[in-house]
């Protein structure tokens, strides 16, 4: 959470550095100024520079224009092509291209080349008087992993391994939509802050000094770096979706916006965070048949939906996954405890269930599977949960535990499907991995023992 400002820190102006006079730049460059603040814009492109230097916007957005002039009649903007000497500065700002590549990954040659003229033009001699670090902000969007991999052995290898005494390295992605772009800025729908030390320098907490958000994270580098990839991923998939409803309305001849209507009235579940923590796989007698019955509904009349027909090789692809996390921790004849069958905890329904698609898999794969969920008792499975069960678990009653006689010391792996886990007692487990969490790290695996 970011700190509360005190009043006297607010008034005090930054003079910051602005790397990369594109939209998110002059943007910014715009807002600041507006807050009092001096700015030096950096671009390699001399007509950017010219103009941002005469307090012309190069680019057209609502209220920027107006803030550029401004903070040029108040002499507090200038523009440049060279990155200035930086011992004045309270931070630099860098939000330079990084364009796709041919394989579609970020080009990082902005970044570095950007990032080396920085490291370049601080210098221990230049710091030593500084009563704190510069801090170096980076908004350009990359992968996770760049700011540790890149940035900061690119700062270590020009300012040594006491590098951090003199420069605090932040990622800070932005959250603007052109158009509204400054109301974003001054009223974002979340600040994320990435450090190393995971705490915000001062002068990255002026900056948000009279912006207004009802979130703020300070997170790891990784975390702050993935985060516009998430959100511009998902905004890309709900346009698609809709678009693919809306081909199948109009080819069945219905008013696609009485069906919108409907469906973003739905705050609980459709339109909210439910059915969004990466976790498991879905399952049950309504999401894989409905699914498919919607692939039916559009080929029939011709209609292509990419991303409707994706859903369930997706889902799949996601079992692969969640058993391939439980390979990697016990190896056959392995004894393993799977706690939760039915697709949901609570409920004795296995159509569909990926825990069931798990339990066979470790069986066939010659693992010792016990399975504890006590809804589900052989005796009362009938019906289509029968069929479904006994064709992929023929010996199922055998496996299924009571709460009584199981400990979790007697197997080598423990696998959490679902809130079923409460009920044991696995301070003795060796090995526990819950398939309900994607942790961090790479294997996303919990150990005890």
């Amino acid at each position: 959470m970011i700190d509360k400002y005190s009043a006297e820190a607010d008034k005090a102006p930054l003079n910051i550095a602005i790397l990369g006079l594109g939209y998110v730049g002059i943007t910014a460059a715009a807002c600041l100024l507006s807050q009092g603040h001096t700015v030096v814009g950096v671009d390699v492109n001399a007509g950017k520079v010219q103009q941002a230097a005469r307090g012309i916007s190069p680019i057209a957005e609502p209220g920027v224009p107006e803030m550029l002039q401004s903070g040029f009649d108040d002499d507090r903007l200038s523009a440049t092509t060279e990155v200035p000497e930086l011992s004045g500065f309270d931070c630099v700002i860098i939000c330079v291209g990084t364009p796709s590549a041919p394989d579609g990954s970020h080009n990082l040659s902005f970044i570095l080349e950007a990032a080396r003229q920085v490291a370049d033009s601080i210098s221990s001699g230049e710091q030593s008087q500084r009563t704190e670090p510069i801090s170096v902000i980076f908004r350009s969007t990359f992968r996770p992993g760049t700011m540790e991999n890149v940035v900061v052995p690119l700062f270590q290898s020009k300012l040594g391994d006491s590098y951090s005494d003199y420069v605090d390295l932040v990622y800070n992605p932005e959250f603007l939509r052109e158009g509204t772009a400054v109301s974003d800025y001054f009223n974002p729908p979340k600040i994320v802050v990435g450090s190393a030390k995971q705490s915000l320098p001062e002068a990255v907490k002026k900056l948000y000094s009279g912006v207004n958000t009802p979130h703020y994270f300070t997170t790891g580098f990784r975390e702050a770096e993935l985060t516009k990839f998430v959100d511009n991923t998902w905004h890309a998939v709900k346009v698609s979706f809709a678009n693919e409803i809306g081909r199948i309305c109009s080819a069945y001849d219905v008013d696609s916006s009485v069906v919108h209507r409907i469906f973003v009235s739905d705050s609980k579940l459709n339109i909210s965070q439910y059915y969004l923590k990466p976790g498991g796989a879905f399952g049950g007698s309504c999401l894989p048949k409905d699914v498919r019955a919607t692939q039916y509904i559009a080929s029939a009349a011709g209609i292509k939906c990419e991303l409707i027909d994706s859903v369930l090789t997706s889902n799949e692809s996601h079992k692969q996954h969640q058993l391939m996390r439980v390979r990697r921790l016990a190896s056959p004849p392995a004894r393993v405890l799977i706690v939760g069958l039915a697709f949901k905890s609570g409920t004795d329904d296995l159509r569909e269930s990926p825990n069931v698609t798990l339990a066979a898999d470790l069986v066939s794969d010659g693992y010792e599977v016990s399975i504890y969920d006590p809804i589900v008792k052989s005796a009362n499975i009938v019906g289509q949960n029968f069929g479904y069960l006994i064709d992929r678990i023929p010996n199922v009653s055998e496996k299924l535990l009571s709460g009584e006689n199981i400990d979790a010391g007697d197997y080598d792996l423990v696998v959490v499907n679902n809130s079923l886990v409460a009920d044991l007692d696995l301070a003795l487990a060796k090995k526990i991995v819950d398939l309900r969490v994607v942790t961090g790290g790479l294997s996303g695996i919990e150990s005890h023992g």
